[in-house]
């Protein structure tokens, strides 16, 4: 049975005229001056929760989740969300039920996907150094990984105990390793083989995978005597490929050659070896994610124009009977979430002046780890500051260049650098727009600063879905006085 959530649910109220959801990036908007999320006021959501508290829009979600639906519907694909990217368990049980599976990389992750009710047959699991117990998780034994039962969590028993649907092998090694695990619970594992296509792509180094030099995959020039040798093992079904070459792709084309590269890599195994190996037929392809989101407006194409340009390769091998998987994270989430912070004091310091906030590099790192831009905005403007779109330089009528920074005993504790803002003073309520995907997932309590809370929308609806930390929970599992092993 899947783990049913506790939560908070309120209505707070329609907003002062109609909305409509069907803006391209989200549905966070300005009514008569004022911030919403889909029908509700921000202000009122800080009013409620306290700050700082991530905002999240289902009515976004959904769009984008349909949107790729749509587009990728030709290739009949399997759309596994990246669990890394926010793995909140109402996030991903609004996304279970939307149709999507779940991409995941750690035994935890595994877990909330479990928990958020997918079945373990729409779950793919990737990750380059993979515990021998979240093997076995994988599949289908839960005893060694998962808690046992408490008063507000299910026993791993109460979840479905089946092998998942694919294992993304990162390396020979593992996969002799999954065949030793699979070969003790007399069952074969459906494995894939992550190539390294040598395609580099994505917005920073830290976050381009698929180059020669990167740590994930398999090099493609030794995939297929791989591949080969463990073709006839009776404990791996080792028939599909992996790929995934980055993130915030903004371009079709390094897409289009990571599938061109994989694509002859299939082609090749339908025949014998050179030297008489068996042919091995490919049954599944799963390209992964990366596709950009927009953090200033325009940034990334729709996901239709990466569909239109991968449907004409891939399109003859799925007619053959090729399955495809994608797994976009960041495309479904990023601007579905605004991270809500209030400005605690202002300050000039010689030219600059600076903006402190009750949130930092703690709750949203991207800024500090990727040089990352987020949109930063008050939620209450006069109407000459209604901004006509999300970018780094509007021109506005009275704009102050800031430093917008966090409370963090760190210089790189920043989340705009020389940024035009309207005047703002403390108090002040400011949203930092795309922060759906890798904010919350890569928070931390950095100076002994609570995690903060999480919040979804749903048209004029309220779930508190996650709740703020307090003091006492960030000792909670220590112990003051030691503990005597």
């Amino acid at each position: 049975m899947p783990f049913a959530l506790p939560i908070w649910v309120t209505n707070l109220g329609p907003s002062t005229r109609a909305v409509a959801y069907a803006s391209i990036m989200d549905s966070f908007h300005f009514v008569n001056g004022q911030l919403h999320a889909e029908s509700v006021p921000l202000a009122q959501i800080a009013e409620r929760f306290g700050t700082p508290t991530f905002v999240y829009s289902s009515a976004t979600i959904r769009d984008h989740v349909r949107k790729l639906q749509v587009a990728y519907a030709p290739l009949k694909a399997r759309i596994c969300f990246a669990v890394k990217a926010c793995p909140n368990l109402s996030v991903l049980r609004l996304l279970a039920q939307s149709g999507c599976g779940m991409d995941v990389v750690s035994g935890g992750e595994l877990y909330r996907a479990l928990l958020a009710g997918v079945q373990p047959e729409q779950i793919v699991f990737a990750g380059v150094g993979k515990s021998t117990d979240e093997l076995r998780a994988a599949l289908g034994d839960h005893s060694a990984l998962f808690p046992p039962p408490s008063a507000d969590q299910p026993s791993f028993t109460q979840l479905p105990a089946r092998p998942i649907g694919c294992i993304n092998v990162e390396s020979e090694q593992e996969l002799g390793q999954i065949a030793e695990i699979a070969r003790s619970m007399q069952i074969r594992a459906n494995c894939a083989l992550r190539i390294n296509p040598d395609v580099a792509a994505g917005g920073h180094k830290h976050i381009s995978t698929g180059g020669h030099d990167s740590k994930f995959g398999i090099p493609i020039e030794q995939a297929g005597p791989i591949i080969r040798r463990f073709a006839s093992d009776k404990h791996i079904a080792l028939t599909g490929l992996h790929v995934h070459i980055g993130s915030s792709i903004t371009s079709p084309a390094p897409f289009v050659q990571a599938t061109q590269r994989l694509l002859q890599l299939i082609t090749a195994l339908a025949s014998p070896g050179a030297n008489g190996e068996p042919a091995v037929a490919i049954k599944s392809l799963d390209l992964g994610g990366g596709f950009g989101a927009d953090y200033q407006t325009g940034d990334a194409p729709a996901a239709s124009v990466f569909a239109e340009h991968l449907i004409p390769l891939l399109a003859p091998f799925v007619a053959l009977g090729l399955a495809i998987t994608i797994e976009p994270g960041r495309m479904i989430v990023a601007n579905a979430g605004v991270l809500l912070t209030r400005v605690r004091t202002t300050k000039q310091s010689g030219p600059s002046k600076f903006i402190v906030l009750d949130s930092g590099m703690n709750h949203l790192i991207r800024p500090a780890l990727y040089e990352a831009f987020h949109f930063i905005w008050p939620t209450s403007v006069s109407p000459q500051h209604e901004p006509p779109r999300r970018s780094a330089d509007l021109s506005l009528p009275g704009l102050e260049r800031c430093e917008v920074v966090g409370p963090i005993c760190e210089s790189g504790d920043y989340f705009a650098r020389g940024r035009l803002l309207p005047p703002i003073s403390p108090g002040e309520l400011l949203g930092i727009f795309a922060a759906g995907a890798y904010a919350m997932s890569m928070a931390s309590r950095y100076n002994s600063h609570p995690l903060p809370a999480e919040v979804i929308v749903d048209g004029s609806d309220v779930w508190l879905a996650r709740s703020r930390e307090t003091l006492a929970d960030l000792v909670s599992h220590e112990h003051g006085s030691g503990v005597r092993i």
